[in-house]
């Protein structure tokens, strides 16, 4: 079963992902705090994470950019509110962008996408 760490510090949107991609079949754990989140991922090694770009205190891009210096083959699609994102060049490091929405079909694809590159992609099939 694949694992995914939804990282977000809205407890609301934390639990309609987990739920929504619980149901799909995937494995789901949450964080709210930046700080535990390079923690979280050494210690439960998700295949995708799963993540806001405004995070309270916490700068979304400084986490993405940790997550690549760290672990550059662990698939990340940010889900955020924020469309300006997409033209901060800082965000290359993202696999993939999604609009939060109450509709999650976009994010679903997404997500089973990011799953399926990983999985036909020999440098990729490997956890993070």
């Amino acid at each position: 079963m694949n694992k995914i760490l939804v990282m977000d510090d809205d407890q609301g949107a934390r639990m309609v992902y987990a739920d929504e991609l619980t149901e799909e079949g995937y494995e789901v754990f949450m964080c709210d705090d930046g700080s535990r989140l390079m923690m979280f991922i050494r210690e439960e090694r998700p295949d995708l994470v799963m993540m806001d770009i405004r995070l309270g205190e916490y700068d979304g891009i400084d986490l993405l950019r940790n997550i690549r210096n760290t672990y550059d083959n662990l698939p990340v699609i940010v889900c955020t509110a924020d469309p300006g994102f997409k033209h901060d060049l800082r965000s290359v490091a993202a696999d993939d962008y999604v609009l939060k929405s109450s509709d999650l079909r976009e994010l679903k694809h997404k997500v089973g996408r990011a799953f399926e590159r990983r999985k036909n992609s020999p440098s990729l099939g490997g956890r993070a």
